[in-house]
């Protein structure tokens, strides 16, 4: 089948530093032939030279073309409609790289230009919402022309190689981590940290923060692949009913069981002095699965941090415990693919395993609900932590 990938945004940093440098990798693997790129802007763009910056290379050159429209005119949809000229034979993935709050909007325009026959799948990037009442709204107004099935939400953690290496073990029933459980484990710890602070993301990360940034998204989707019950038949295509299900099972959390803290120099950074936005977050939380009753659960996030990591440890009664951990993973058959890459050719196949469902957002944000409710009524000064500090001083604080 021909694949028509329209990348709203082609001009913007994401689709400049991941999107093209992954599409360069898929075209140069000669497995997707009929593939051609449309890029939406706002203004023409220099094609040969967009895509020769962003890839150092010629490869997509000829296979890339600029659509230029006003994303607030619903006659420019109507005009992409009949460029794009889909055949029952070709389908299109419309990739939204862009804010979140113009990607409801967009969706609106391009389901009442009639861009939402079956043959046409939406990609979206986090955030999904900003909390519970925004993600419920958002996934209403997407409902509206568009069937589950054509939504993929992506989160880039789902197809890096800790995902990828845990859904393989975890999928092999003679592995022991087919069956993790209190019997065996004692605690779990998924960590994602950054050497980098914010850098140019003052505006987003102000509106943001890391609770929302990372901990409602990333680190609880992996948490769920660990909690998952693989219980019965099982196939891969399974995996996003059993991510759900584990999610349904966690207990909200406790914000006696959270903990925020903010870098120093950070308010210097977003010109906002008295800033309450946290740039470090843990969350201790607990199911209630009987397979999973009274084993902690932590998801720690943090920038400016002494390390770039991203890991999850789960710890035995017998004292041993395994790491997964990103760049220390040894693929077992080839190089695994950039996570982009992955989110790409999954969603050309038609594979949604690796991307988050409309149950699954809401869901996760009924879970930190009560933190960000707390947070947001506390007005008691975060406390500091120097640039380069470890997790393990600002938790002992």
């Amino acid at each position: 089948m021909k694949t028509k990938l329209v990348i709203f945004g082609i001009t913007g940093d994401l689709s400049r530093r991941k999107l093209l440098p992954a599409l360069k990798e898929i075209v140069g693997s000669g497995e997707f032939e009929n593939l051609s790129i449309v890029g939406v802007s706002r203004r023409d763009a220099n094609v040969a030279e967009l895509v020769e910056t962003a890839t150092n290379s010629e490869v997509l050159t000829d296979l890339t073309t600029i659509f230029t429209m006003d994303l607030a005119r619903a006659e420019d949809y109507v005009r992409l409609r009949h460029y794009l000229d889909l055949q029952d034979d070709e389908q299109a993935l419309i990739y939204l790289s862009v804010p979140p709050s113009a990607a409801a909007d967009i969706v609106d325009f391009l389901g009442r230009a009639g861009l939402n026959t079956k043959n046409v799948k939406l990609l979206f990037e986090k955030p999904f919402g900003f909390d519970l009442t925004s993600a419920q709204d958002f996934v209403e107004r997407t409902g509206r022309y568009y069937d589950e099935a054509q939504i993929y939400r992506i989160d880039h953690y789902m197809a890096k190689e800790v995902a990828a290496e845990v859904i393989r073990l975890r999928s092999n029933a003679e592995s022991s981590e087919h069956q993790w459980g209190n019997e065996s484990v004692v605690s779990v710890d998924i960590i994602a940290t950054e050497e980098i602070g914010i850098e140019d993301r003052a505006t987003f990360y102000e509106e943001t923060g890391a609770l929302r940034d990372f901990i409602q998204g990333h680190l609880m989707q992996l948490l769920s692949l660990v909690l998952m019950d693989l219980k019965g038949p099982f196939t891969i295509i399974d995996i996003a009913s059993r991510r759900f299900k584990a999610l349904e099972q966690l207990n909200v959390a406790n914000p006696a069981d959270a903990k925020r803290a903010q870098y120093e120099g950070y308010q210097e950074e977003v010109l906002n002095p008295g800033s309450q936005t946290e740039t470090f977050a843990s969350v201790q939380l607990t199911s209630n699965d009987a397979r999973w009753l009274g084993v902690p659960l932590r998801l720690t996030t943090g920038k400016n941090l002494d390390q770039k990591r991203s890991a999850i440890t789960v710890r035995y009664h017998d004292g041993t415990e395994d790491t997964f951990e990103e760049g220390k993973i040894v693929a077992k058959d080839a190089k695994l693919p950039d996570a982009y890459e992955r989110v790409l050719v999954e969603a050309i196949r038609g594979r949604k395993y690796i991307f988050t469902t409309s149950p699954e957002v809401l869901r996760s944000w009924e879970i930190v609900t009560p933190i960000q409710e707390n947070w947001q009524m506390d007005t008691t000064p975060l406390k500091l932590y120097e640039p380069g500090a470890s997790v393990r001083s600002i938790l002992d604080k």
